[in-house]
């Protein structure tokens, strides 16, 4: 018997499958996507000049092989804050001996009528279902509640980023420079950790200038070293010894290196998305120091 048809539909379908699952989905996907608008504006917007031309020094550099653009999140919980205890202050205290056991003092003082009390933490680092509920019981006695979203994950902890990465993030970005290799840190959200232009020049220049041992290379060929003149440039680097250029030379950044400082600086992860909120920033808490809120950046 002659099996010849049915193999040949068996390729021609796994290969539709397959075309299907890797190229044509994805494409509808993700290749299809816009700008949306956010809270904070258009998103994403397109780089200024000088930064987009500093996108192409960094491609060119290869700046890629040791760092990453893509700030990873592991999971999310939630915490749970009390606002406002409402006009019926007893039986919000009675939840709350059910919800938070653990707040008992502070139950007693909204008790006494104290409720200025308020904003206060309630619950921290819960599950959605945990915060759903103690939200909903304390709306239904006539309280303000509010229930902040934490993305959790070691490059949030380490201040990479407030969020996850995703593809909208990229939408102006060809080719992507999401990386695979991490012997630096990622640069998702380097503009917002070390905005200061400053910093990045000489950190070019030497990265031993500003991070103890750092294994990054000098880029010392986007700059020139030359002969000073009557007085310093404002432009030149202020180096410490050990890194300074001979006696009465200075060191002036080439517009590469402007270029690239400004593609630097443009890295930020400013707005929420759908997919993927930022951490709210919590009320101050009046009664407990509360910690930080996931994903500060760290200086």
């Amino acid at each position: 018997m002659n099996h010849g048809p049915l193999i040949f539909l068996g390729v021609l379908a796994s290969f539709v499958a397959s075309w299907w699952a890797l190229v044509f989905a994805p494409q509808l996907q993700i290749g299809a996507q816009q700008t949306v608008q956010t809270d904070g504006g258009i998103f994403p917007v397109r780089r200024p000049g000088l930064a987009q031309q500093g996108r192409e020094v960094y491609v060119a550099a290869g700046c890629v092989q040791c760092h990453s653009q893509q700030v990873r999140q592991d999971n999310y919980n939630f915490d749970v804050t009390l606002t406002a205890t409402g006009t019926n202050a007893t039986e919000v205290a009675k939840l709350l001996h059910v919800i938070a056991p653990e707040q008992g003092a502070r139950v007693a003082e909204i008790l006494a009528g104290a409720s200025e009390k308020t904003p206060m933490t309630i619950l921290q680092g819960v599950p959605l279902g945990a915060a759903s509920s103690a939200q909903s019981q304390l709306t239904k006695a006539g309280a303000t509640v509010q229930r902040n979203f934490r993305p959790l994950g070691s490059d949030i902890q380490r201040g990479w980023g407030p969020r996850r990465t995703v593809a909208a993030d990229y939408l102006y970005d060809q080719p992507v420079q999401v990386g695979n290799s991490r012997l630096g840190p990622d640069l998702s959200h380097v503009g917002a950790r070390q905005p200061m232009a400053a910093w990045h020049l000489l950190h070019l220049y030497d990265p031993r200038t500003q991070v103890k041992g750092s294994m990054m290379p000098a880029y010392r060929y986007l700059f020139d070293t030359r002969k000073m003149g009557r007085t310093p440039s404002p432009e030149a680097l202020r180096l410490s010894e050990g890194f300074a250029p001979p006696k009465d030379h200075e060191v002036i950044p080439k517009p590469e290196a402007l270029q690239l400082v400004a593609y630097l600086q443009s890295l930020r992860i400013e707005g929420g998305l759908f997919e993927a909120p930022l951490t709210p920033p919590a009320p101050v808490d009046t009664g407990t120091n509360a910690p930080p809120a996931a994903g500060t950046a760290n200086p």
